[in-house]
């Protein structure tokens, strides 16, 4: 469906934290399924000591979130798209409700996403959704808020 690059050109993620690598299916407006390799090169294993246990290298959940939320921003970003207008702002994903964690996310998992879009609201969208490594279900999402706020309005401190 959707590479490396056209997944770079639809988002405004950049190396590090774009966190999607591959759209693997989309259903328009409604649900897409991303996929995210998890490698023991990632940002955040740099500078762990080398004897530690496994459970240290376990992906932080905060970057979890975010990868199952770029593929909404992708699926958003789809519909804005094929309505012929232009992002007009930065996206966030703003809260996530009823998380439930399922299991730890290693190096050498590969993350398939599930995101649907179930409301769609001004400049807000409304998303569920789950995280799985193979058949094993990792992550899921009972509500998460995404929204796009104007660059001029948000206030970035040095």
């Amino acid at each position: 469906m959707h590479d490396y690059a056209a997944i770079r050109r639809l988002i405004p993620h950049a190396h590090p934290i774009l966190l999607v690598d591959r759209v693997l299916e989309i259903q328009p407006y409604e649900q897409i399924v991303t996929s995210k390799n998890v490698t023991g090169s990632e940002p955040c294993y740099a500078g762990l000591a080398d004897d530690l246990g496994s459970r240290a290298f376990s992906y932080p959940p905060s970057l979890l979130m975010e990868s199952w939320g770029q593929g909404g921003a992708i699926l958003w970003m789809e519909r804005i798209k094929a309505q012929g207008q232009e992002r007009s702002g930065s996206l966030f994903l703003a809260a996530t409700r009823d998380v439930r964690l399922h299991r730890a996310v290693l190096p050498g998992d590969t993350l398939r996403h599930v995101v649907r879009i179930d409301q769609y609201v001004a400049d807000c969208v409304l998303l569920s959704g789950e995280s799985w490594v193979g058949d094993e279900l990792v992550a899921e999402v009972g509500s998460a808020i995404a929204v796009m706020r104007p660059a001029e309005s948000i206030a970035w401190e040095a």
